[in-house]
């Protein structure tokens, strides 16, 4: 199910890219008066008001000045956020989705919360091979033992961002997973336990271990004593630590969005110390957001511009994939893929691997 999106993207006049450009140099200003009018439910508003509002009244209704709602929304008219018309201001469809819609939503807070201040670090960890970007919040090497203690904002919003990618695809995974008849399942990369813990309620009689670091496995127990399920344990460890040992005799070894966490010779070394430990009926199934197998440009983009991300306030070197490229990874680590299934949740494609 390969697209090719992005093509026939060079057919604009010179006049029409020159615009284009510039709404690229605007665009962080853009984004941050549309989370404003979000966040002061000046969309909200307008969106309530479909016969429109002049200024006046929506600086009433805000508790503003006229001036800031004048700035705002003047600024947000150049966006098509909003229409004017007649001295009065109308929500347009951009704006319904920048104030209803929940993926919309997701991303900006996360954009906001979680990448903002350090994206002005981009450049530096391009060049560094650094998470330059982390500095604003932590002076780990990696986002992923901070991830607890970062600002309650922040730390909200990338778990808001997380889930939502990877919850979509949770109950069509667990039927997949299911229908494969395993006795036990390893969840390497399980973070804070909510797959292994929708995955152990459906099915009781199947074993799932989570593996993570430390700080990821502390947060998992504590949602697996809450919600007292018993047929889930934990095991801490550092898989990139050469004297980490993979725990043998399981069925299954399933990583959700939890590759694309590396680079790419880390991900053929994890594969293969994973393959070292599995006997001839075990098999691997990864899930992950390949941006050329998406239904659409939209799910495209938003999977492609999650990687700056990853270069910034991650670690400095990973990244969202291609499928065609990651494919590679699975050949050079001594797997064959026996199904691709699509269409998971959002934006996620299983793999299921098995040892050649």
């Amino acid at each position: 199910m390969k697209k090719d999106f992005f093509k026939n993207n060079d057919n604009q006049s010179a006049i029409e890219a020159q615009y284009e450009a510039q709404k690229i140099a605007f665009a962080p200003i853009i984004f941050q008066v549309a989370r404003t009018m979000r966040d002061l439910k000046i969309l909200e508003i307008l969106s309530k008001n479909k016969n429109g509002l002049t200024y006046d009244e929506l600086a009433k209704l805000t508790n503003l000045t006229k001036y800031a709602i004048q700035v705002l929304c003047e600024t947000a008219l150049s966006a098509n956020i909003i229409s004017f018309e007649d001295e009065k201001v109308y929500l347009t469809k951009i704006g319904f989705f920048i104030n209803s819609d929940k993926m919309t939503n997701a991303n900006m807070n996360y954009n906001h919360h979680v990448n903002y201040q350090g994206l002005f670090y981009l450049e530096e960890s391009i060049k560094n091979g650094k998470a330059e970007g982390l500095k604003v919040f932590s002076d780990c090497e990696t986002i992923y033992p901070a991830l607890s203690t970062l600002p309650e904002n922040a730390r909200k919003s990338w778990f808001d961002f997380d889930h939502l990618y990877s919850d979509s695809g949770f109950p069509k995974a667990i039927q997949i997973l299911k229908n494969l008849n395993p006795k036990s399942v390893l969840d390497i990369g399980g973070n804070t336990g909510k797959f292994a813990s929708l995955f152990a309620k459906e099915n009781p009689q199947i074993n799932i271990t989570i593996m993570d670091l430390p700080q990821q496995i502390k947060l998992a127990k504590q949602n697996i004593y809450e919600q007292n399920i018993k047929n889930i344990s934990t095991y801490e460890a550092n898989i990139l630590l050469e004297e980490t040992i993979i725990p043998k005799g399981f069925d299954i070894i399933w990583m959700s969005q939890f590759l694309d966490c590396f680079k790419e010779e880390q991900i053929i070394t994890i594969l293969s110390k994973i393959r070292d430990t599995m006997d001839e009926n075990s098999e691997v199934c990864i899930m992950e957001p390949f941006w050329d197998r998406q239904n659409n440009e939209t799910a495209a983009f938003c999977v492609i511009n999650t990687s700056p991300y990853f270069t910034v306030m991650a670690n400095g070197y990973s990244k969202m994939f291609k499928y065609t490229d990651f494919e590679k990874f699975i050949e050079i680590a001594g797997f064959k893929v026996v199904e691709l299934i699509d269409d998971i949740g959002l934006c996620q494609t299983i793999i299921r691997c098995v040892k050649c």
